[in-house]
């Protein structure tokens, strides 16, 4: 179940960053948009959530719905929704890979935690990876407001990082609470920091409504912060910080084959070498955990 659930969440977040650019595109306000997108995210499912059952309307007020938000929805996708007016969906999710190591180098050296050489591998591997996949579509004219715009998806990254590792805390300290409420809460909360940001930074009347970006928003309420952030929490509570934010490597991957299927743009040599030496860099990194997942799901017919 973890395996199955970890390749939907891949897939569904491998078409996230281009969502994001075409609203932005076609005239939403990244601030307003990325709020929208949480704030209605978080309250549908928190809410179904209490009807269930399965959430307290207390835990919205919890500090640490708070603290979580701005790490996982806040402060990584401000600076990520204002990078793309900039910066292309495939350099976006080149930069964002940048997360997993983020998460090792944090742990490292804030919590004093050791990791084996085949993480700290793996996680250079994947990266390297996703820059040879990536290589064929780098044509970009460098200007100062496209290097503010890595600088500011490198800061995205940074949030992600703490935010999951942080995230793990929240779980252990709620485990009682059902993965998904924790999960809406927290969005909610990111919805409205997102609100007062673009409350002072944008003009919301500037707005531009068109069919692709109502699609793009819908798409990214339902399928990318409903399924997908559920789905990441969820794996977040079952494993640990490291193997689901481990989508950000296969992302490029996702993007590169819709491209070629549905766009009929080109594929070479040097797109499958940056797939494959993904794929390395993921089993590197989740070697451990892998070899457990496993071992539980072949023992699992003897015992029954």
């Amino acid at each position: 179940m973890i395996l199955v659930n970890y390749m939907f969440m891949c897939l569904i977040f491998g078409t996230t960053f281009l969502a994001i650019k075409i609203g932005i595109d076609e005239g939403l306000s990244p601030f307003f948009s990325a709020g929208v997108r949480f704030f209605i995210a978080g309250l549908l499912l928190f809410l179904f959530m209490v009807m269930k059952g399965k959430a307290r309307m207390r835990l919205f007020f919890q500090k640490e719905m708070f603290i979580t938000s701005v790490g996982l929805t806040f402060g990584t996708f401000a600076p990520l929704y204002w990078a793309e007016q900039f910066v292309t969906s495939g350099i976006a999710a080149v930069l964002s890979a940048t997360s997993p190591i983020l998460i090792i180098l944090f742990q490292t050296i804030f919590f004093k935690k050791k990791e084996n050489l085949k993480v700290f591998i793996g996680c250079l591997v994947g990266i390297i990876g996703v820059i040879i996949l990536l290589l064929p579509n780098f044509v970009i004219k460098i200007s100062s407001m496209w290097f503010i715009g890595c600088c500011m998806i490198l800061v995205s990254a940074m949030f992600y990082a703490l935010g999951t590792i942080y995230t793990k805390h929240v779980v252990q300290k709620y485990k009682h609470a059902s993965p998904i409420a924790l999960n809406a809460t927290q969005m909610m909360h990111g919805g409205i920091l997102l609100f007062i940001l673009s409350l002072f930074t944008e003009n919301i009347d500037n707005n531009q409504i068109s069919s692709s970006s109502i699609i793009s928003l819908v798409y990214l309420i339902i399928f990318g912060s409903i399924a997908g952030h559920s789905l990441y929490y969820w794996l977040v509570s079952k494993t640990n910080s490291i193997f689901p934010s481990t989508w950000l490597y296969i992302s490029p991957l996702i993007a590169v084959i819709l491209g070629v299927f549905l766009y009929s743009e080109y594929f070479s040599w040097i797109t499958g070498l940056g797939a494959l030496t993904i794929m390395l860099g993921i089993i590197l990194i989740n070697f451990d955990t892998l070899l457990t997942l496993v071992g539980k799901r072949s023992s699992s017919p003897r015992e029954s």
